[in-house]
């Protein structure tokens, strides 16, 4: 988990001759299996007790972009077929109606599962895994991609100094030995935290190399002697981007680089 799915679609997309037009995500792990059909294809007015207008689906919001479909081996088998059935004939219908709409959209999926055991099991269609295994990347734990450490390291850097309004310019080298040095056990998104936290008590233009903990101790001792600072932290970071986004738990799930699934829990969590 964490190792940066979401975040290499974003940049096949930004890349790409389709990056003016939009980038959908789609977190089929969440997806509450009742309305897979509406959420991903839409519904017409009436369609079903709660249907009280017309709703365009993911697939009708990426025609001319790119849709990701997240947590793809996460589909039940009786959901696997409409999927394949718009993906084969590039065109979806909405619940509640026969008409067929064509959608033109890049397809970016990503899994956890072992896809090829899930299809051993009968639980994943393999003509499904043919129409979206064009081309297969692999994203290994962050503690395997060597450089991809400081370039994402960098990356939030920048985003969070402006975040947080900080004059910073770069990281002391023993912060990046640091960085370098640590196992990431929550890949990308522990990275994200830790920068996240080093840029907010940082009050220079460098990053110092007592910014960063745990790199010394074991990860479990980490967790322990800090686990009421993280969930301080995480509590106040949750509500400010909630503010920010006036409540729209989407937006603010989008932001957070978690699930809206995710969100809910950590709302109730907090108790906000």
């Amino acid at each position: 988990m964490g190792t940066g799915k979401d975040l290499l679609a974003r940049e096949i997309h930004r890349l790409s001759s389709r990056a003016k037009n939009n980038f959908v995500h789609a977190d089929l792990g969440s997806m509450n299996e009742s309305l897979f059909e509406s959420e991903l294809f839409g519904h017409v007015k009436g369609a079903f007790t709660d249907a009280r207008e017309d709703r365009k689906g993911r697939f009708h919001e990426a025609d001319g972009g790119t849709i990701f479909l997240d947590e793809i081996g996460n589909i039940p088998l009786n959901q696997q077929s409409k999927l394949l059935y718009a993906l084969q004939n590039k065109a979806f219908i909405k619940v509640g109606s026969n008409k067929e709409i064509p959608f033109d959209a890049r397809l970016v999926s990503a899994t956890n599962e072992n896809i090829y055991k899930r299809i051993e099991e009968k639980a994943f269609r393999q003509d499904l895994l043919y129409r979206i295994n064009t081309i297969e990347i692999n994203l290994p734990p962050l503690r395997e991609r060597g450089n991809d450490i400081m370039l994402l390291a960098d990356y939030f850097m920048k985003k969070y100094r402006t975040r947080y309004n900080r004059k910073l310019t770069g990281m002391a080298s023993g912060f990046e030995k640091k960085l370098i040095a640590y196992s990431w056990p929550g890949n990308i998104r522990e990275l994200q935290h830790a920068m996240e936290r080093a840029v907010i008590l940082s009050t220079g233009n460098m990053i110092r190399e007592d910014a960063f903990e745990g790199t010394s101790r074991s990860t479990s001792s980490f967790i322990a002697m800090n686990s009421f600072q993280i969930e301080e932290m995480e509590k106040q970071l949750v509500m400010k981007i909630l503010k920010k986004y006036s409540g729209n738990i989407t937006e603010a799930a989008r932001e957070l680089g978690i699930t809206r699934q995710a969100l809910y829990r950590r709302i109730e969590k907090y108790g906000m």
